[in-house]
């Protein structure tokens, strides 16, 4: 079974399994929540990335496989949220602690994050390119203003 394969199967069965409103976690040990969130938050990058690529040109435009990596990103940004324990902002970590300091603002802009994810699932399904396009960098903004608040350089 190929990487792109597992990923995409990986994110689909995550998608379905969890959602935004259960937070429920096992959790025994605070590193257990970083790799977790830091696994999902990878998967993202990759689907992002190669989403990226295609709309700079710098690979072919595929419109099948951007609704898949779409999808995928959507389905991947409920995952994260679940890893920030208390005290996960120890350890291996980019995560500052600001996050747990106002968690309510954290709680908002990764909702956000998981709102534009759904819509550029949607827009991938259409032909507008510039639709496409601007959902996609609404996504974008999401990430970095989370990473510019709350995660280390």
């Amino acid at each position: 079974m190929n990487k792109n394969f597992k990923m995409t199967i990986l994110a689909l069965l995550s998608g379905t399994l969890f959602t935004a409103a259960v937070q429920a976690n096992n959790f025994k040990e605070t590193d257990d929540a970083i790799d977790y969130r830091q696994s999902a938050f990878s998967l993202m990058a990759y689907n992002f990335g190669d989403m990226g690529a295609m709309l700079k040109g710098k690979k072919p435009f595929d419109a099948e496989i951007f609704a898949m990596r779409a999808q995928n990103v959507a389905a991947l940004s409920k995952l994260p949220l679940e890893g920030f324990i208390a005290g996960s902002d120890k350890g291996e970590t980019g995560a500052l602690a600001k996050i747990w300091a106002d968690k309510a603002d954290f709680d908002t802009q990764m909702k956000t994050l998981q709102d534009n994810a759904a819509a550029l699932a949607i827009a991938s399904t259409s032909d507008d390119k510039k639709l496409i396009k601007q959902s996609f960098m609404s996504v974008a903004k999401s990430c970095k203003g989370c990473h510019d608040v709350y995660k280390k350089d």
